[in-house]
């Protein structure tokens, strides 16, 4: 009995110094938001505009963003799952966190026990583009173009787990093109970008956070685009057809953001936190800034945590097997 009223106080006593952390929290420290990508590219920019639209609510903290790019987001990601679980230093990550399973064969982290889940951010559709020295004007003779001309193209992505990369391995899987072009990789989104308006590589598959301008300003040329059903109020996007209509049934790919705290963060704070993001994604400039970008701000129950982990697992359970029989793998 003696035992169990023990057990009873110990358990008592850690929650209400739970309690009383979160009381305090933020206070005046600086929450950080670690991206797992270089600074100016599609995920930091979500990162900027998230940290903006949680200061209201987190009662005018300061939120900082810090750059921690490298081997496919897991060096930042391994940076949070290791950090002190307080609260103060989160996770903002994209599909890496449900692809990074099947990629790497030695992931330092698991991403459904390591972490707590705060809650889906949005989602951005992703655009399939060509060089614009490219002679095909249509996805249909774009197809037509990559295999007549078989082992003489190249795709670029922006490096081992990134949206790029996942959406090419996906398309290519899809239309059964996985020998049909050579795959290169670089350091980062705005590398490969710059490279594809240069003619250096043929093809590339981003997200519309980072397309929409360069397509607008005529540097490279779109083909379609990769969720089931057309952009209609997308002002650039909604007449390019999506890979569903072209004849890939079934094929939806939208590239999500969510956010994330190192596992054994007070329940508290992970509510206070949970509460500032989804009056975040109800900010109006918030939503302008991603609707901007071609991105859509989540409104349904992946806002809250358990739904946005359950979703992640189902992601997981997606991408393992393309990711596998692509045979795409790292250490």
């Amino acid at each position: 009995m003696k035992a169990l009223t023990s057990v009873a106080v110990a358990i008592l006593s850690l929650s209400a110094a739970g309690a009383a952390l979160a009381q305090d929290f933020p206070g005046s420290k600086s929450i950080t938001f670690v991206v797992p990508f270089a600074a100016g590219g599609p995920t930091d920019r979500v990162a900027r505009d998230l940290a903006e639209a949680m200061r209201k609510p987190l009662n005018g903290a300061s939120i900082n963003v810090e750059n921690a790019a490298g081997a496919g987001g897991t060096i930042g990601a391994n940076k949070v799952a290791r950090a002190k679980n307080d609260g103060y230093t989160l996770l903002l990550w994209h599909i890496g966190m449900a692809s990074t399973p099947a990629l790497y064969r030695k992931l330092p982290f698991k991403p459904l026990e390591d972490f707590e889940y705060l809650g889906l951010v949005n989602e951005v559709p992703m655009t399939l583009l060509g060089k614009p020295q490219l002679p095909a004007n249509t996805y249909r003779d774009f197809e037509n173009y990559i295999r007549a001309n078989s082992g003489k193209l190249n795709l670029a992505h922006a490096g081992l787990g990134s949206a790029s990369h996942i959406c090419g391995l996906m398309w290519q899987s899809a239309v059964k093109l996985n020998e049909s072009m050579t795959t290169i990789p670089f350091g980062g989104t705005a590398p490969a970008m710059t490279n594809l308006i240069g003619g250096q590589v043929d093809v590339m598959c981003d997200q519309t956070t980072n397309t929409t301008g360069q397509i607008e300003a005529g540097r490279v040329k779109a083909f379609a685009v990769t969720t089931a059903k057309p952009l209609s109020t997308h002002k650039l996007l909604k007449d390019y057809p999506t890979l569903n209509e072209m004849g890939l049934k079934g094929f939806d790919l939208s590239i999500w953001h969510g956010l994330y705290a190192p596992k054994g963060t007070p329940e508290a704070i992970l509510k206070q936190l949970n509460d500032a993001l989804k009056v975040a994604l109800k900010d109006p400039e918030f939503i302008k800034k991603q609707e901007g970008l071609g991105a859509v701000v989540v409104t349904d129950k992946r806002m809250e945590r358990a739904q946005h982990k359950e979703f992640v697992s189902k992601e997981i359970d997606k991408l393992k097997p393309v990711i596998e029989a692509a045979g795409k793998f790292a250490d």
